[in-house]
């Protein structure tokens, strides 16, 4: 996973990232997803793969569910550790694909939210994270990834960008390469004082729904449940992200 302080999120973008995602703070964004995760943990333990800045950690942590974290970004959790409750929080320094939290095989939810699983950049990774989280769950626990469906249908055929933000100083684009499934998010921006520009770039791999099955299959997880959101609204053709829950055998 190409992630950490040389990498995806280092000090530069960890320092301005819950500013920059407040939409994802608001409690209409995160109570439905913290009810979801609180009633599939059933009172039991929870690991968070990628557990950032604590935007899901905190809260379901105050809600008395025990939370255990991994991450490859120092900078990232020490935003998490500045936080009021943050330094409660165990965090296994890693990568998420291959790290192991203390007490895998005990805990009866894992999760990855907000499109994390798409970081991994091959298909091996984001198998041996199906394979990770297995490892960590106790029979009847529980998998939970929130990912995107792919924009390919807005991609005429031979384009390979997909604009997702204009604005007077800021431009933002997702870019695909439909043989490899890679992908990346592309950020310009400049200050409207100096006219100074910045360029940010972040390496994903889309996946599809019915190539996250074959993965859990692969790890011995079985789809319980797919919704359109966190909501559990139905998942459809028309859907444009969604809220997967695989299952290990009890």
């Amino acid at each position: 996973m190409v992630t950490g302080d040389d990498g995806y999120f280092p000090e530069s973008i960890a320092a301005d990232y819950d500013r920059s995602s407040a939409s994802m703070f608001t409690p209409e964004t995160l109570d439905p997803t913290l009810d979801l995760l609180t009633e599939l943990a059933g009172g039991g333990r929870a690991v968070e793969f990628g557990i950032g800045t604590g935007r899901v950690a905190l809260p379901l942590a105050a809600r008395g569910i025990g939370v255990h974290g991994i991450d490859l970004s120092g900078a990232m959790v020490a935003r998490l550790r500045a936080k009021p409750g943050g330094d409660r929080i165990p965090v296994t320094m890693g990568d998420f694909a291959t790290a192991r939290a203390d007490g895998a095989g005990s805990f009866s939810l894992a999760y990855l939210v907000f499109n994390t699983i798409s970081n991994l950049t091959t298909q091996g990774a984001q198998v041996d994270c199906f394979v990770n989280a297995a490892a960590h769950l106790a029979p009847g626990g529980t998998f939970v990834v929130e990912l995107m469906v792919p924009d390919l249908r807005l991609l005429p055929y031979g384009q390979e960008a997909v604009p997702f933000h204009v604005s007077d100083t800021r431009w933002a684009f997702d870019r695909y390469d439909v043989a490899t499934q890679a992908m990346s998010s592309n950020y310009f921006s400049v200050d409207p004082e100096t006219g100074q520009g910045t360029f940010w770039s972040l390496p994903f791999r889309y996946v599809w729904p019915s190539e996250l099955d074959l993965m859990a299959r692969i790890a011995g997880l079985r789809l319980r449940e797919r919704w359109d959101g966190w909501t559990r609204e139905p998942f459809t053709s028309e859907s444009r992200k969604h809220v997967s829950v695989w299952e290990k055998a009890a």
